[in-house]
């Protein structure tokens, strides 16, 4: 390899570096075989740029190269964590507290955990491993009931199989944000150059590691059996006939959730066989994810229909995120709830529970939270139940941060929730959690079968009377060509000059109000003209506000090539017109996709049926 004439100095560099570093032999050999079929643009992709921390950490494609998820990267990134929290904890006695590793059902998830358990323990810091696949609130929950440092869930969650992840808690036990995920990001660059003991995984036998599965699960199912009320689980659950088929979607979920319903004392749920165990070939489904909807669930109906049952709920691979779908007795017609109606119904379940265990409690120092591009239906609740609702950025780690924050000062988190059906039942872990959703979701199931004779539809239908009707349409493209996205967004931004946002959509029908940029920081609701949200530059995001209610917003993934878009109408208690209000908001969203997105122009892909 001393030869290389790739014709450019920084990738026969890299190239060396890759040769001189990984002592990995299939990812070796990915880039040897490269170098010697003189594949010099495969090898800039892979080796030039390299996955930098986002919205979970680390998350991308199995393969060679600086760009890839694979043991070299992990070990780069573990190295970077470790020097990182050895600099936020330099004491030794701090050190102590440890941290927690835990580890889907992926290939090389369990080997990209132990790699990292490895060279912490090198450096004499404890070490929780868990033993065996978990769900990925179990990584959060460690962090809190142990004291530890920092956490780390290897997965990728419900991407395709042949992606893994990488995902970071820290100290406070919600995912990390700023300053720290840019801290991290430095450690590691800093730290690149594999340590003469980071390869070596002997350590495993290390006194300082220990398995904490059996102390976690046992005291995660104890948290969880007080904060679902006692009359629920003994004069509901207990006497309830309601059948649920449940489906881990080729994941970790399975125990956990067995071990839930038992705790809940709810009736055993039906598993779907074929996807109860994890499998990291994900054979049955195209996309590992419920939040697809019937197209992911088609073998969980099956069953569903040969047991008579009418309710399914499924998690996604890691277990951190419930979908949920009802049979109609009428029709005989499955309806999958968005994760907007679910957590209209789980926010209001969650008062509920809290009010049945408190009767005299005032809700003055009680929170919703909710992300930005979910449904602002909480806040309705919010308004008339007399208690908080707080908006955040998109994701968990931002609600998660926030609960930190408003617990500390003696505030109560009740429940938070993201549109893509990421559900918080707070403080048990705060992070989503697709396994307490699960508990609770079938609870309020029996529950209102049994005193309000009522389907989850029709008391959704009940809640949209009393808080007002509030009606989604979400969805998304794929785009894998990150300059066009750019070309999309900024000619959002220069609509028809420099600086200036579209007025109106449909030809001209429909007024904008407001708009919010938080690529770019600008907010027109403001009155310095400037949001109030932290700005990002590394990714698209663009709210409109229309005269007439509507929301929506326009936003690229941070772990997927996509170009997402959420509407909202969001009505008063007394507007009874429902079928008017989805007609208006859809007609809103052809417009918006057409005339601003211009899937045509861009080619770009529709979300699969």
């Amino acid at each position: 390899m001393d030869n290389l004439n790739s014709g450019s100095q920084e990738l026969n560099g890299k190239i060396s570096e890759w040769m001189q570093w990984d002592k990995n032999e299939a990812t070796l050999e990915e880039i040897r075989k490269l170098v010697n079929d003189s594949e010099w643009e495969k090898l800039k992709l892979l080796l030039l740029t390299r996955l930098s921390f986002g919205t979970a950490g680390l998350r991308g494609a199995m393969r060679a190269g600086f760009n890839g998820m694979n043991e070299l990267v992990v070990l780069q990134t573990a190295q970077g964590l470790l020097k990182y929290v050895q600099k936020c904890y330099p004491n030794v006695e701090d050190q102590k507290r440890g941290v927690v590793f835990g580890y889907d059902g992926r290939y090389q998830s369990k080997r990209f955990a132990e790699i990292s358990a490895s060279i912490f323990l090198h450096a004499d810091i404890p070490v929780y491993l868990y033993g065996k696949t978990v769900a990925t609130p179990m990584v959060p929950f460690a962090v809190l009931e142990k004291k530890c440092l920092a956490g780390v869930m290897v997965t990728a969650s419900h991407n395709p199989k042949n992606d893994n992840g990488y995902k970071v808690y820290w100290t406070n036990s919600a995912q990390i944000i700023s300053p720290h995920d840019k801290g991290i990001q430095e450690s590691i660059l800093q730290n690149l150059i594999p340590w003469p003991t980071s390869w070596n995984v002997d350590k495993l036998d290390s006194p300082l590691l220990s398995d904490p599965y059996d102390e976690m699960v046992q005291l995660y199912f104890e948290k969880l059996s007080r904060v679902i009320p006692k009359s629920l689980v003994n004069d509901c659950n207990a006497k309830s006939k309601v059948q649920f088929v449940y489906t881990a979607m080729h994941g970790v979920g399975w125990p956990f959730v067995e071990q839930g319903f038992a705790t809940a004392g709810l009736k055993p749920p039906l598993a779907v066989k074929e996807q109860r165990d994890p499998d990291p070939e994900f054979p049955t489904v195209q996309f590992p994810n419920p939040e697809e909807g019937k197209s992911s669930l088609v073998l969980s109906i099956k069953l569903a229909n040969e047991t008579n049952c009418n309710v399914i709920l499924a998690n996604d691979p890691d277990a951190d995120r419930l979908a949920c779908a009802e049979k109609n007795p009428q029709t005989g017609e499955w309806k999958v709830f968005t994760g907007n109606e679910l957590g209209a119904l789980l926010g209001w379940w969650s008062i509920f529970c809290y009010r049945r265990d408190h009767p005299k409690a005032n809700l003055n120092d009680c929170y919703l939270l909710a992300s930005t591009v979910s449904s602002k239906m909480l806040a309705a609740v919010a308004k008339i139940e007399g208690l908080h609702f707080i908006e955040t950025l998109t994701g968990f780690k931002w609600m998660g941060n926030k609960s930190v924050e408003l617990i500390e000062k003696g505030k109560t988190v009740l429940f938070a929730f993201e549109e893509a059906i990421g559900f918080m039942f707070s403080p048990t872990v705060l992070d989503k959690d697709g396994v307490s959703a699960a508990c609770y979701l079938a609870t309020m199931t029996c529950y209102i079968r049994q005193e309000e004779n009522k389907s989850l539809t029709e008391k959704l239908e009940d809640l949209y009377r009393t808080y007002g009707f509030h009606y989604t349409i979400t969805s998304y493209f794929l785009c894998y060509d990150p300059e066009v996205i750019v070309k999309i967004f900024e000619r959002i931004r220069n609509f028809t000059g420099e600086n200036t946002y579209p007025t109106a959509v449909v030809d001209g029908k429909y007024e904008v109000k407001h708009v919010r940029d938080l690529t770019t920081g600008f907010d027109t609701s403001q009155s310095d003209g400037k949001a109030i949200f932290p700005v990002s530059r590394s990714s698209q995001m663009i709210t409109f506000t229309f005269k007439n209610g509507t929301v929506v917003t326009l936003r690229t993934s941070g772990t997927e090539p996509k170009i997402k878009y959420y509407a909202e109408m969001c009505a008063e208690p007394n507007q009874s017109d429902w079928s008017g209000l989805k007609k208006t908001l859809s007609e809103m969203v052809e417009g918006i996709v057409l005339e601003l997105l211009q899937p045509a122009k861009y080619n770009l892909i529709p979300k699969p049926e």
